[in-house]
């Protein structure tokens, strides 16, 4: 079977690359297509991360096992395209270069068959220029309420008087 995609840079501009790759091929193969599909030079850290509807990040999947307790990540080369999407679940949120933050969302479009004598993966359209620079990300939480303001044990710590510390001890 074969996977087409669209990979969308999270950016005002449109910017985008479909590709195709056949379903049993690695999480890794399919980052290194991204990364030259949008000419990059693949050796930054990176990780795919599933998605619902909302393009809300789920489960990490990661290039390399980088977590204090090893094994407790799914890996890219480890983890089939096919173990991870299919007609239900069709949706991952992709971050490249961690210090930079490029981000994408890859939306399986379609599953068809092989064609004979074409080669995966395939680049099947490309679309507007990647940017110098990452796009900035504006991370919105939630308001937080005066009240929400004091510590987990119930101290404003914006009251000193009430510390039992010399505020000028070195």
């Amino acid at each position: 079977m074969i996977y087409r995609f669209r990979i969308i840079l999270d950016t005002q501009e449109d910017v985008f690359r479909d590709i195709e790759i056949e379903a049993s091929s690695s999480l890794e193969d399919f980052h290194n297509s991204i990364t030259q599909a949008f000419g990059f030079g693949g050796q930054e850290m990176a990780s795919f991360y599933l998605s619902n509807e909302l393009w809300e990040q789920g489960e990490e999947i990661a290039l390399f096992d980088m977590s204090d307790e090893p094994g407790s990540v799914r890996i890219m080369h480890e983890t089939e395209l096919e173990e991870v999407l299919n007609e239900e679940q069709t949706r991952m949120i992709y971050v490249y270069d961690f210090f930079n933050m490029w981000t994408f969302l890859v939306e399986l479009a379609e599953i068809t068959e092989i064609e004979e004598g074409r080669i995966y993966p395939n680049l099947m359209f490309a679309h507007g220029q990647i940017p110098e620079e990452a796009p900035d990300k504006e991370f919105i939480g939630e308001e937080l309420e005066d009240d929400d303001m004091d510590d987990e044990f119930g101290m404003d710590p914006e009251d000193y008087d009430q510390l039992d510390f010399d505020e000028n001890w070195n």
